[in-house]
């Protein structure tokens, strides 16, 4: 894989003040800030090697950390940690508002005390909208230098988050490679290794096996879990109805598993020993929602409400413990249904951080998903969702590659984007108002590096005017020299303005 060349721009910090240590990276693009999630890699090339590990800039923050402790509970004892204000000076917004809103268990701070490659970021509602991509080997394909290339093309096209999904392979060493390259979280589904472990025949799982698998991931620095522990057994009769059943991987294998035993999900049975793992290491609980609706019809249904129910139990009794916790949402859902989706969850949940696939608002679109779960996922973030978790064109149809990565991602910047413009958030508009200034002062260079994707507005723009004179012109390739509206605009302002200034 070749070097991915970032935006022409200049890699700046800003300094702590509580914690002087901390340097924030930010990318500076003519007067305009951009949240930087690119690590530290070398500037201005994204270097891609199969052998690259990050500098540890959590190690000292760690090692002077009370042992057991959790971002959590240091909130609730009024303590700001250095990861606090990090996070802080990303979103410009005071320690104190960190600090507050994870005490209350509005907002997560997913950061593995064996994870100390990690720039820390937050997940909450009153926070910029962020964005998960899943990536993974499967029983067909497994490639340890493909899942790197894809974390490091991920990290590149912004995302927050990253889910190692993998289920094929050597699954230990994979996770182990892309923590240690990885400086967003990572976060992993347990049950798919437990399954791994015993053959792959769901019947044959149990709760020492998982227990010891939750235990590996979390010594390797995992930093969140899903965790499917509000399918209950009394659920599973509410799903014969539906359309597409049980969609969720983790939700089907347990579910087989409770028939097949007669027996109550020991996910939920063992909540708060998996409770005791979680503290020790500080990992965040993703709890799974493993019947959300695979279908437009089965939105809203007796099936995944009850399950949203039991996540709200879950999510007290993981504070009680100390862990953080972002429940798991839908799914597919048509538009008229998602305020309703993230009213439910706030309810039932205790206003924890809603962590949702999309939602999908249609089912005709294969190919094309990427499209029709961002619509949803823009709306989700604008009522209160806190992170997204991508959806690609190869949704419902295969593995998905680089590019197909790249597409997702691209979709749901612009998705999470939205949002935070909807709801407000006081620095979301200054890249909007930035990229239109420099459009508007034809400063075609400006507003390809302020784009989320520069190479590909580039590569349009250059289609049809490749020279370097066309970087300088006053129009571009749809309206050419004599029909730009802006040109016209311009012209008509200085006429405007003309009498005003003459003596």
């Amino acid at each position: 894989m070749q070097a991915l060349v970032y935006p022409s721009s200049q890699k700046q910090y800003r300094s702590g003040t509580l914690h002087p240590e901390i340097r924030v990276p930010y990318r500076k693009v003519g007067e305009t800030e951009i949240y930087d999630v690119s690590g530290s890699y070398s500037d201005p090339h994204f270097v891609s090697t199969d052998d690259r590990e990050l500098p540890k800039l959590r190690k000292t923050w760690i090692a002077a950390r009370k042992p057991n402790s959790t971002q959590y509970t240091l909130a609730r004892e009024g303590i700001v940690t250095p990861e606090m204000e990090f996070v802080a000076l990303r979103e410009n917004v005071s320690p104190e508002v960190v600090r507050l809103e994870i005490a209350e268990g509005r907002a997560i701070l997913p950061a593995n005390i064996h994870h100390p490659e990690l720039e820390p970021m937050i997940i909450g509602s009153k926070f910029l909208v962020k964005v998960n991509a899943n990536i993974g080997t499967s029983a067909v394909f497994s490639s340890l230098k493909e899942e790197r290339e894809k974390l490091q093309f991920a990290i590149h096209h912004g995302a927050d988050t990253v889910m190692d999904l993998s289920t094929g392979g050597n699954l230990s060493e994979i996770r182990e490679s892309l923590l240690r390259a990885s400086p967003v979280p990572i976060g992993t589904v347990p049950i798919y290794e437990a399954l791994e472990r015993v053959n792959g025949r769901p019947e044959n799982l149990s709760w020492e096996v998982f227990r010891e698998v939750i235990i590996e991931q979390a010594e390797q620095g995992v930093d969140y879990f899903t965790i499917h522990a509000g399918l209950l057994r009394d659920h599973i009769p509410l799903t014969q109805n539906r359309i597409t059943g049980i969609v969720s991987r983790g939700g089907a294998l347990m579910a087989k598993w409770c028939v097949t035993h007669q027996k109550e999900n020991f996910l939920y049975t063992q909540f708060d020993s998996i409770c005791e793992v979680m503290k020790k290491y500080d990992v965040c609980f993703s709890l799974g929602d493993g019947l959300r609706p695979g279908s437009i019809a089965d939105a809203c249904d007796a099936a995944q409400y009850a399950e949203l129910a039991t996540l709200g139990e879950l999510t007290q009794r993981a504070w009680k413990h100390g862990v953080q916790v972002m429940v798991e949402g839908p799914g597919h859902v048509p538009l008229h249904q998602i305020q309703e989706n993230v009213e439910k969850e706030k309810a039932l949940c205790q206003s924890a951080p809603f962590y949702t696939l999309g939602p999908l608002t249609t089912d005709i679109a294969p190919g094309y998903d990427h499209i029709t779960s961002a619509i949803g996922a823009a709306m989700i973030g604008w009522r209160g969702a806190s992170m997204l978790c991508y959806v690609t064109p190869k949704e419902h149809l295969g593995l998905p590659n680089l590019q197909d990565v790249k597409q997702g991602l691209i979709a749901y910047k612009i998705a999470a984007h939205a949002a935070d413009l909807a709801k407000g958030h006081p620095s979301a508009r200054d890249r909007d108002d930035a990229i239109s200034r420099a459009r508007y002062g034809f400063r075609w260079q400006e507003q390809f590096d302020l784009s989320l994707d520069p190479a590909t507005a580039q590569a349009y723009h250059d289609e049809a005017l490749p020279a370097a004179s066309a970087k300088t012109a006053h129009f571009c390739s749809m309206c050419g020299p004599h029909f730009c509206s802006m040109k016209w605009s311009q012209d008509l302002a200085r006429k405007i303005e003309q009498p005003r200034t003459s003596p």
